[in-house]
Parts: C-alpha cells; structure tokens; sequence
C-alpha cells in the first residue's frame, strides 16, 4: 500500500493485467479430439438436443451457474449518473463477489441508453444466456419499472440488488437489533430517510416482517410522506400516511429507529436525543454517514448503530445477500425470487448471527472474541456458514412457494 489511496486503487485495477474478470475453459483442451468435441463436428450434438428441449441447456452449457450483472450507469455507487462504461469497473466488482462468495459465474453488461423501455428490451433479448438477471446501479424511479417488466417477461431469477439486498441486511440487523434492545416490531415507530430504491424495499419488507405502516415516517426531500401532499410519484405515496409530522426533526421525537439511506450528517445531535430510549440508528450514507458512530454514541450510551462502512461494527453489507440468493435461486432453478424467499434471507441471517463465532470467523478478522451483541448484529462476510445455510433457506422457500423447478441440488 502507498500513501495514495486513489492511485492504489487504480493500480490495483490496471496491474498486472487490466480489469478484475477473465474467462475459464472448463473442459480439456490438449488434443485434435478435444477441439473436436469443444467446436465442430462435437458441439452439433448438444446444439441439437437444446432445440429439441430448451431445459437441457442447463445439462451442455454454463447458462445454470451463469448471471448477467447489468447497468445502464445511472446510479452508480455514490457517484451518480456517469454512464454505462465508467459504471464497468463495478460491475467487474459484483462479478468478484459472485465468484468469490457463492462460485457463480458473470458477465458484466453495460447497456448505453436513457430508455427504460430500450434497456428493457437489450435484456429480454440477451436472457437466453443466463440462470440470472443482477440489476445494479439503475437509478429510481426506472429501476422499479425495469425490474417488474423483466420479472414478469422472463422465465429467469430477475434482482435489482441496489433495491432488495440493502433492504434485507437492514431488516436482518433490526430483527437482532430489536431482540438486544427488548422492542418488537409491530410496536416501534421507525423513520427512514432517503426514500429511493433501497428505501422504498427496506419499508416494504418491514411491513412484511410486521411493521405498522402507520408508525412508519419515511422522509424524502420533500420532507415527511404524509397524506396531505399531492402528486407524490407512487413508491413514495404507498408510504404517506396521516400525521402532523412534516420535518425530519418531527419525526425522530420518540422514534424508535432511524435508519438512513440518504445523505452525510442529517441526524443531528438534537435529533438523536429527542430519540425514544434504546434507540437503533442505522447511518447507511456512504462514504459519511447521516452521523459518525463517534459522534452518537457520546450522545446516547443506549444506542445500537450500524453504518455501511467496514471500519465501524455492524456494517450492513448486500455481500451478505445477494450471492447466496442467486446460489439458492439458481440450485433450485427458481423462475423467479419471491418475497417469500428474500424473508427467508433475512431470518437465516438473523438466526445466524445469534450462533457462536466459528474460530475460523475470529481468525480472519483478527479478533479474540465475538459474540452476538450491540457490536454484532450481523455475520461477517468472510463466515463460511452463509454459503451453507442462506442458499438451502432460500431453495426451500422457493420450493413451498412453487417457484423451484427443480429440487435444492447445492453444488
């Protein structure tokens, strides 16, 4: 490591070679023969038993452990709208994440249009190739438009992560975050801040876990979501309800939980008092949380607090979802992942982290000791045990809810 962040950054993208992904031959390679039955006269035969049953395509080629990680670069990261090629290098990232966390294969695609309606079509077009479809950093409101039409066109796991994997680790980190703090779900009031594609989902599977939409304030630039308000676009007005909140300053007072997914430092100091007691604040805003744990916890010893960074406890990280979503998914061969299956992500998630630490856990991290508590509301991602437990709680659900069509086969 340098003292150059940026420039280690880039290096580490550009040397030795350029990129993070490269292609894997599979099969041997070393005679006339083995060409042969790689390309032609050998491929004819599986080429024809694809035409006469499309299923067996899974049997002769990649297609079962293969996802498409695809962005149009209008979201990308923190950074915003730069385009499809510089939202690349990311796309390469979830490709890494794939592979390292669940063996599954990517190609990254990155589609150059504005058109929802083009981009739609460029992947009903290419779906073929693929167990999966990962949307990534697609800008609301055209991400929710775009993942329902390819959900409802296509016959293949379709998961915009930016909107659902953030939604469960935040739910699996308030379930643990509720026990420690001896609150249930149904009887807190929660607001949240930022009410964009992970905003949106983290209110929706909430209220599917048993949270009362009514205690719920999500606030948005307009301030509170309240029913007064007119013209609200439709992920934000299934969210308004009657209140005489309007600030965020209004809707902290005796807030049970805030969680944000917005901006750097709006949860004030005032704000963070006026909290109820036991309060958990999830500060998600990166790289600067919406307020540094350093900051809260000298102005509340009864806080849980989790952030999106890796160098404070509790960071809520998709990697703990969506590689194991799109194993279990793409083991089962699900058509689709369900609501179903992403609250089973979020239970074995929750059950999980209240198990002791594997030594193998403590050794990777550095650490003497780890046990479930106020600084470990989450698993590590380095735990070997997400790959053995999400995927087969993930299969199962896609199995009671009829969407498997095949049985669980982990590989």
């Amino acid at each position: 490591m340098s003292a150059d962040p940026k420039q280690d950054a880039l290096d580490y993208h550009r040397l030795p070679q350029p990129g993070k992904l490269a292609t894997q031959v599979t099969k041997p390679t070393a005679t006339a023969r083995d060409l042969a039955l790689a390309y032609s006269p050998g491929v004819a035969e599986p080429v024809r038993a694809i035409a006469d049953d499309p299923d067996s395509a899974y049997a002769y080629t990649g297609k079962g452990n293969l996802v498409a990680v695809i962005s149009d670069g209008s979201a990308i990261l923190g950074l915003g709208n730069l385009g499809a090629l510089a939202s690349k290098p990311v796309m390469e990232g979830k490709g890494v994440l794939f592979k390292r966390f669940a063996d599954i294969d990517v190609f990254d695609i990155e589609v150059d249009t504005h058109s929802p309606a083009h981009f739609i079509e460029v992947v009903k077009a290419i779906a073929p190739s693929f167990g999966g479809i990962n949307l990534e950093d697609i800008a609301a409101p055209h991400c929710f438009e775009i993942e329902q039409a390819l959900i409802e066109a296509l016959d293949i796991p379709v998961f915009h992560d930016d909107q659902h994997g953030t939604a469960i680790i935040i739910a699996a980190a308030l379930l643990n975050a509720l026990e420690l703090q001896g609150k249930r779900i149904e009887d807190v009031r929660i607001v949240l801040v930022g009410v964009g594609a992970a905003g949106t989902n983290a209110l929706k599977l909430l209220m599917a876990l048993g949270a009362d939409k009514h205690k719920l304030r999500a606030v948005d630039r307009v301030g509170v979501l309240h029913a007064g308000l007119a013209d609200l676009p439709p992920h934000h007005a299934q969210f308004a309800v009657e209140t005489t909140d309007r600030t965020l300053e209004d809707a902290c007072r005796n807030a049970d939980v805030f969680i944000g997914v917005s901006a750097p430092n709006l949860l004030t100091a005032p704000m963070l008092q006026s909290m109820a007691p036991r309060p958990i604040v999830f500060a998600l805003a990166n790289p600067d949380p919406e307020i540094r744990p350093e900051l809260a916890h000298t102005l509340r010893d009864d806080l849980i607090m989790a952030t999106g960074r890796s160098d404070y406890p509790n960071q809520v990280n998709n990697v703990l979802a969506f590689p194991y979503i799109f194993r279990g998914a793409l083991d089962c061969r699900a058509s689709r992942i369900t609501e179903g299956m992403k609250l089973a992500c979020v239970r074995a998630l929750a059950d999980l982290t209240r198990e002791a630490v594997p030594e193998a856990v403590l050794s990777a991290y550095g650490l003497q000791q780890l046990a479930f508590g106020p600084d470990y509301i989450l698993p590590k991602p380095f735990d070997p045990r997400l790959i053995e437990r999400l995927p087969a709680a993930i299969a199962a659900a896609a199995q009671a809810e009829g969407v498997a069509r095949q049985p669980y086969r982990p590989r």
